[in-house]
């Protein structure tokens, strides 16, 4: 086999297509699918090894399993191995999602398409919350944690803290509770207990790895900024610095930084950002573009293409709106995973010595604490804006919060939901199952012409 492959690379191609169709479930199932095709089955990489892999993705902002398919590709087939593995890991919901956002531009207005996402939006709001209780389960692990998290909701909710803000304290704040309080933050820990698994086929020493050198940082640095923004420069000199692809590449390019703890953390951002700054799409939209992202393969964070194609198609510039939709689409997917290779490339040498760092075990503690308080965040707003037909916004002083009128509940909304929040609490129904209830609900209140659909 050529140097740096440990598995045949077409053998190891066949097997990331067949993961590539397997990943809905959010990050815990697309893991357990890795788990399952390299680890239980094929036996290419052994349970230390994979989550050792795990445990630095989870240092890094961006999609965890998708970096992890980067990592692993690359430790068995070199550099080719990583870029193929992390490519196919997200093509399939690239393609998925770009048909149904024609979709949703092109009969969205229908009444059959219109019912079918009034009962996707309420259902969104179940699976956030159970998306809060599953990360407060795991991350807050002490009344201390509970305060970050606390802490996190209220900048946000209340005081209109930017996100990148609540990010960076978070971090410091993490690092500081290390030093007075160690004991918090091992506890905090979440992967290395695990057990050994099956003996895997290869050896550890086998695996590809490149000896770090000041000269392969330098080039992989210099080769991956280019390739993540030569297009945003390109679009910038062709159609203007203000146009809606440079205001997109750019702002995207910013949260594939961010990103720490999974993409609702950061959603409520970009949803703020991109509805009431930007006005690429309505509140409404966003929910329902969430709930197109949950229905297909990949990391949940394909959601930022629905914005972008919608934001496009809405001030496409001199190009028909559609064209514009695909190519705003295809770049935000270009800004948002070019980081992701370029992380794992960049830091897979160094992985031993990050990983034995507790300063930034410390500082990851308490991003995953406050991250609960985000994602409390994105469920408030998503709830607000999809059970109620009027919102107010309150400003006094540093307060700058959203407030529901309560006297316009939508009830049809608010009946999906419940519904949603039962089948996903107490009947523990998949995510997908309990999208496909809700959106037969809407159909039966759209074609009923029930109010609030």
């Amino acid at each position: 086999m050529p140097a740096g492959d440990v598995v045949p690379f077409g053998q190891a191609v066949r097997a990331w297509f067949a993961i590539s169709l397997q990943t809905f479930g959010g990050p815990a199932g697309q893991i357990a699918v890795m788990q399952r095709h390299l680890v239980d089955e094929r036996r290419w990489i052994g349970q230390k090894r994979f989550l050792h892999a795990l445990n630095y993705c989870m240092l890094l902002p961006g999609p965890e399993a998708q970096q992890l398919a980067i990592y692993v590709g690359w430790l068995l087939n070199g550099l080719r191995g990583g870029l193929v593995a992390g490519t196919l890991f997200v093509l399939p919901g690239v393609v998925a999602l770009l048909a149904l956002s024609a979709v949703y531009v092109g009969f969205g207005d229908t009444t059959v398409v219109a019912a079918l996402f009034a009962g996707l939006a309420p259902a969104v709001v179940a699976i956030v919350v159970q998306a809060v209780w599953r990360v407060a389960g795991r991350a807050l692990t002490h009344r201390t944690l509970v305060a970050f998290a606390v802490l996190a909701f209220l900048s946000l909710a209340v005081f209109a803290v930017p996100f990148p803000v609540v990010v960076a304290v978070a971090a410091l704040a993490g690092w500081a509770l290390h030093r007075r309080r160690p004991e918090l933050v091992e506890s905090a820990g979440g992967h290395g207990a695990a057990k050994d698994g099956p003996e895997p086929l290869i050896s550890d020493d086998t695996l590809h790895h490149d000896r770090p050198s000041g000269r392969r940082t330098a080039t992989i640095l210099a080769i991956g900024l280019a390739a993540w923004f030569i297009p945003v420069a390109l679009f910038a000199v062709f159609t203007g610095t203000d146009s809606v692809y440079t205001q997109q590449g750019l702002f995207f390019s910013g949260t594939a930084v961010v990103t720490f703890g999974g993409a609702y953390a950061v959603l409520a951002f970009v949803a703020q950002r991109a509805v009431e700054h930007y006005a690429w799409l309505s509140a409404g939209d966003m929910v329902r573009g969430l709930a197109l992202a949950e229905s297909t393969p990949g990391p949940l964070i394909m959601v930022v293409q629905f914005v972008a194609f919608l934001g496009a198609y809405s001030n496409p510039g001199s190009l028909d709106p559609w064209v514009a939709g695909v190519v705003a689409s295809l770049l935000t997917t270009w800004v948002t995973f070019v980081p992701c290779f370029l992380f794992i490339l960049l830091g897979a040498p160094y992985v031993e010595r990050l990983r034995g760092n507790r300063s930034l075990s410390a500082a990851l503690t308490g991003i995953t604490a406050a991250v609960v308080g985000v994602i409390a965040n994105l469920g408030l707003y998503f709830a607000v804006h999809t059970l109620f037909s009027r919102v107010h916004e309150v400003e006094a002083g540093p307060v700058h919060m959203t407030v529901p009128d309560f006297g316009a509940v939508r009830l049809v909304p608010l009946v999906i939901a419940v519904v949603a929040a039962v089948l996903i609490f107490w009947r523990k129904w998949s995510v997908l199952r309990v999208l496909g209830v809700c959106a037969g609900l809407g159909l039966i209140a759209g074609l009923a012409g029930l109010p609030g659909v």
